[in-house]
């Protein structure tokens, strides 16, 4: 089986143009009329201006108001028929009302000025009864980003119920083509979603939603997020297997052909069929990569910065501690064109920019928003609502480490191409999965297996990565390729 093929950005391949650009420059993609949005910026502008407003005239000493709007359009088929049609729209204005170190959140739908202004009361009532917190206020003024590169994030798919329709047809149609033995589908899907938002801050009674103040945030922009998928099913009766595949994209024009996608989830699903229980053993164990990315996101857990002051991980106090092999490295870096982790200022308007998290397996840095960094007593490293675009490497992968090449350093073993269950235990570490995927001998398949559980520390399973692929997978803000783990529990018969 060869993956369909996209032009899915790499962590390293393409980065935004040095260049900068001001936070008051407009964004006029919000305002094209195939975007699919209600409001334009300059509405957006109005309406955080006229809450910011109401939180000074109310005697706030710092607040924050941000206006989004969203809408896309989802068809999925099943068998050839049409399932559903559902568009969606949705709008939000959310608030924050600093009383000195005192903070009150509200928000709505109703973009009315008298709703604005009762959003505004709300969250200045709430602030006024709420405990202090010396935690709690806008992020420091140096950390906030005043100019910021275009990462090329908007790509409005203007795209017809219709035409989606047939999108899912083609992609379902191709997986029943490519075998006698795909005897049934749970579906294929076409999506296609954008929104755009505008945040400003009010510091010392003091906002700009222009931009240009030092150290008062004022900014926004729009995004898109398009994908394609199906579910088919092979064989019949009790011996009948699922599988998947799909294909997710900024661009429209990068998704990989419905073809393609129908045709390789299709043969993951032929190559279940006839599955085995294992006997209960322990083996290495190989990671396929579109399942690695989730071992790097019980990292990124563990060393959150609200993980680490509740002392709730199986990392505590981890910087610059050695978690991972001397051959991991994992680097972030929000500024990659298209990139589906990019983001020019995390969601407190502090400023993002690359970054070793872990070199030579030692952990260099947590992911802290700024409330965590002053809980810790560090400073905001701009991940505030999250990663952004990591990407996990070994500094012993080759270029010819393919697929066939980490089945041959597994040696004998499971490979593991699904998993199932949320058995995972963020304090203590401890791993426990349902799972299915194929017994391999000496470097090759031998058969599929199914109904069985892996069970490990992630911890160990962390230091325990002999080898990582590079047969890179894209997985959200995810960049990693197959994992190949020394040693873990399998539990079947």
């Amino acid at each position: 089986m060869s993956k369909p093929t996209t032009t899915q950005p790499r962590a390293k391949a393409r980065r935004a143009s040095p260049s900068p650009r001001s936070s008051a420059a407009p964004v006029a993609a919000t305002d094209l009329p195939d975007a699919g949005f209600q409001y334009s910026r300059g509405q957006f502008q109005a309406l955080v201006e006229a809450a910011l407003s109401h939180a000074k005239k109310l005697g706030a000493t710092d607040a924050g108001a941000d206006a989004s709007e969203g809408s896309g359009l989802s068809v999925s088929v099943r068998k050839g028929e049409l399932e559903n049609v559902e568009r969606n729209r949705d709008k939000s204005l959310g608030v924050t009302v600093y009383l000195g170190h005192r903070r009150g959140n509200a928000s709505t739908s109703d973009f009315s000025l008298a709703a604005v202004r009762q959003t505004v009361q709300a969250a200045f009532d709430i602030a006024r009864f709420t405990a202090e917190d010396p935690f709690a206020s806008l992020p420091e003024p140096e950390d906030v980003a005043t100019e910021w590169p275009e990462l090329d994030l908007f790509h409005p798919w203007a795209l017809s119920s219709e035409e989606a329709l047939a999108l899912a047809l083609r992609c379902e149609n191709a997986a029943f083509a490519t075998s006698k033995q795909i005897t049934n589908s749970e579906g294929a899907g076409v999506s296609a979603q954008q929104s755009h938002f505008f945040s400003a801050h009010m510091r010392g009674g003091r906002f700009d939603v222009a931009g240009g103040l030092p150290g008062v945030f004022s900014g926004g922009y729009a995004s898109s997020r398009h994908s394609l998928s199906v579910a088919p099913i092979a064989g019949k009766g009790a011996k009948m297997q699922r599988d998947h595949w799909y294909s997710s994209m900024r661009d429209a024009a990068d998704l990989a052909s419905p073809e393609a996608v129908g045709r390789y989830a299709a043969e993951r699903a032929l190559a279940r069929l006839n599955g085995r229980k294992l006997d209960t053993t322990q083996c290495p164990v190989l990671f396929e990569s579109t399942l690695a990315a989730g071992l790097l996101g019980g990292f990124v857990q563990a060393v959150s910065g609200g993980a680490q002051y509740r002392k709730t991980t199986f990392l505590l106090d981890s910087l610059g501690k050695q978690v991972f092999p001397r051959h991991i490295d994992v680097l972030e870096d929000p500024h990659v064109v298209k990139g589906k982790g990019s983001s020019p200022f995390d969601d407190e308007g502090v400023r993002t920019q690359a970054r070793k998290v872990v070199s030579a397996g030692r952990v260099k840095g947590y992911f802290l928003s700024s409330y965590s960094a002053r809980k810790l007593g560090m400073k905001t490293t701009g991940n505030a609502g999250g990663s952004h675009n990591l990407t996990l490497t070994s500094r012993q992968t080759q270029p010819g480490d393919d697929l066939p090449e980490m089945l041959r350093k597994l040696g004998t073993g499971l490979f593991v191409t699904e998993l199932m269950g949320q058995g995972v235990n963020g304090v203590t570490g401890d791993y426990s999965r349902g799972a299915s995927g194929y017994w391999v001998e000496n470097g090759v398949i031998a058969y599929p297996v199914e109904e069985i559980t892996i069970a490990g520390n992630l911890k160990d399973m962390l230091k325990g990565i002999e080898a990582v692929g590079a047969d890179a997978y894209n997985y959200g803000a995810k960049t990693v390729g197959s994992i190949l783990i020394n040693r873990m529990k399998v539990a079947g018969n």
